[in-house]
């Protein structure tokens, strides 16, 4: 699959900045139902479930001069004191990055490239829960730029690793 962040330049122009999706892929997916099938009754306990949310992203460059981002998304529900199920989700994408400052990179993999991640990681998960027996579990939108700057702020340096 490929998809562009932005035209690429004609005429010999110089480049825009801009970003290329040259893959996506699972990295590792966990899905747990370990109370099941008790947990699938509905309102079994009379308790509506908690959901805590996970959310990780990570970048490396590589020697081939692409980058490798990684979403990392986890969800667990639980009811009362028990867990109804437990989801993680290890979601990558190899992307080509050109015309982009060197200083502006980081946001641009941090912020933008899990943008476009976002929705396809959502669907595997709405699915398998799903598929477990639950109603699909729909993750809210995620402000990327408001995760990265919290990020940002807990420490110094760059967020980007290199390979």
């Amino acid at each position: 699959m490929s998809d562009t962040f932005t035209a690429p330049a004609e005429n010999g122009a110089e480049a825009q900045p801009g970003f290329r999706i040259l893959a996506q892929f699972v990295r590792d997916f966990s899905f747990e139902n370990p109370l099941a099938p008790e947990s699938l009754r509905a309102n079994a306990t009379g308790l509506q479930p908690q959901i805590d949310i996970g959310v990780e992203m990570n970048a490396r460059g590589r020697t081939d001069g692409l980058f490798e981002v990684d979403l990392k998304l986890s969800a667990q529900a639980t009811r009362g004191d028990k867990v109804a199920f437990h989801v993680e989700l290890l979601y990558g994408g190899l992307f080509a990055i050109s015309g982009v400052p060197q200083e502006e990179i980081e946001p641009v993999l941090m912020i933008e490239c899990p943008r476009f991640l976002f929705p396809y990681a959502r669907r595997l998960i709405s699915d398998v829960t799903s598929e477990g027996g639950f109603p699909p579990f729909q993750l809210d939108p995620i402000d990327f730029a408001g995760v990265y700057a919290a990020r940002k702020a807990q420490g110094d340096g760059s967020l980007v690793g290199n390979a």
